[in-house]
């Protein structure tokens, strides 16, 4: 068992949350950690600043703005995660981001650092399945989960080749699009959750748009875990340094309704 497959229980979805790490710096990063894991957050994924955030929306690309503007480098956030494990060594700690910070040490160098400072797994947004040799053999010989994204144009051809080698989770990515405020219908994400169940044991996890806790609640009814991201890097962005406390309590929102949802 891994501090990942253990995150998912059987009797109700985990809460999955995204913040981007040296938002607003890195110096603020761990009281905001310590506020998700406060709130209920089950899994936490640390997004890696980057210049060209492509798949995200005008909020987490702010955040990465503010970030990099912080100075954060790559040493940070793995010091931010180290710390991160040695305050809470039960909660999963994914590192989400872009090829170009993973790989430009080597594939073996990330894997490593992300082994020794207490990373569970890895989502990389722009290495597509077919170049998994780009990073994939690294993190797994180092035992990190190499989490991979379907979304809604992700069809029955291309599905066995996103599910080969993927481990930890699938995190579906519930809208064609950028992340941000739009959202898929309930129809939709239930036949979704339904098509890759059928065709893998992992979790499944749905994301992008999610903001309220009765959004939250339904998708909790079908997936296994529900991801949250642009809400709670707009409460970042909207209180600086004292956001610690708002986070906490908007968390908290979402897990009880989670909680509640089944």
């Amino acid at each position: 068992m891994t501090r990942l497959s253990q995150s998912f229980p059987p009797e109700r979805a985990a809460l999955v949350t995204f913040v981007t790490g040296g938002d607003p710096t890195p110096a603020d990063t761990a009281s905001i950690l310590d506020a998700l894991v406060e709130g209920g957050a089950d899994i936490i994924e640390l997004g890696m600043p980057f210049t060209d955030p492509m798949a995200d929306g005008p909020s987490i690309q702010e955040a990465n703005i503010r970030s990099l503007d912080a100075g954060t480098k790559t040493a940070d956030i793995l010091s931010i995660a180290k710390e991160f494990r040695e305050r809470h060594p039960g909660t999963p700690l994914v590192l989400m981001g872009y090829a170009n910070p993973m790989t430009i040490r080597g594939s073996e160098w990330f894997a490593t650092a992300c082994a020794d400072n207490g990373v569970d797994g890895v989502i990389c947004v722009d290495i597509p399945t077919e170049e998994d040799d780009a990073l994939g053999p690294a993190l797994r010989a180092k035992n990190i989960a190499t989490i991979r994204l379907a979304t809604p144009t992700t069809d029955d051809a291309r599905l066995p080749a996103v599910l080969d080698n993927a481990t930890g989770f699938l995190y579906y990515v519930s809208v064609a699009g950028i992340t941000g405020k739009q959202q898929a219908a309930q129809d939709s994400i239930v036949a979704a959750v339904a098509k890759l169940k059928a065709q893998t044991d992992l979790p499944v996890a749905v994301g992008f748009g999610v903001r309220t806790p009765e959004q939250a609640a339904d998708i909790a009814r079908v997936a296994d875990g529900v991801v949250v991201g642009s809400a709670i890097v707009e409460i970042i962005g909207e209180h600086g340094k004292n956001a610690a406390p708002h986070v906490r309590d908007y968390v908290k929102s979402l897990s009880d309704a989670i909680r509640s949802a089944r």
